[in-house]
């Protein structure tokens, strides 16, 4: 009976600390791209046909002729019950009249950055120069665990340049 007394002991006493180690939280394996992205609002995209975006962050500039393509929404298509949490869900996306183009920058940071968007209209004439400074912003979207993600989203419309949403 001893033997048995001493056995659990053992027994518990190993258990107690692997019991009070947090879980290892699986993070997805992706990886961010250091890029400015620039939305052309829908009220103004059909008169845009082109964008150059020059930002500077840190001392360092970077410039290019944008790459606009037509943006998009998710729209949601509902989910298939099966009686239980791992039902099928569903989405597929859908235009939605904006343009969308993307700066690649050499490294992102939480640092100021200066942009200025500049262009032309379908009709062939200068677009207005629209400045901002701006922070990007930081988000842990899968937790603190997996890292943060630094984004700098901007919106050009007829009004000007900002920061998106």
């Amino acid at each position: 009976m001893r033997s048995f007394g001493v056995l659990l002991a053992v027994v518990t006493t190993s258990l107690l600390p692997s019991a009070c180690l947090p879980e290892a939280v699986p993070c997805p394996a992706i990886a961010q791209a250091p890029v400015v992205s620039l939305t052309v609002a829908a009220s103004y995209a059909p008169a845009v046909k082109a964008i150059h975006l020059k930002a500077c962050q840190d001392g360092t500039c970077r410039e290019a002729d944008l790459e606009l393509m037509p943006g998009s929404t998710a729209v949601d298509l509902g989910c298939e019950p099966s009686g239980g949490p791992d039902g099928t869900c569903s989405a597929t996306s859908s235009p939605d009249g904006t343009l969308t183009g993307m700066l690649m920058m050499d490294v992102l940071t939480e640092s100021r950055i200066d942009a200025t968007a500049t262009g032309t209209t379908t009709a062939g004439a200068p677009l207005p120069a629209r400045n901002l400074s701006f922070t990007p912003k930081a988000d842990y979207p899968y937790g603190e665990q997996c890292g943060k993600f630094v984004t700098a989203s901007l919106v050009l419309d007829a009004d000007g340049l900002r920061q998106a949403g």
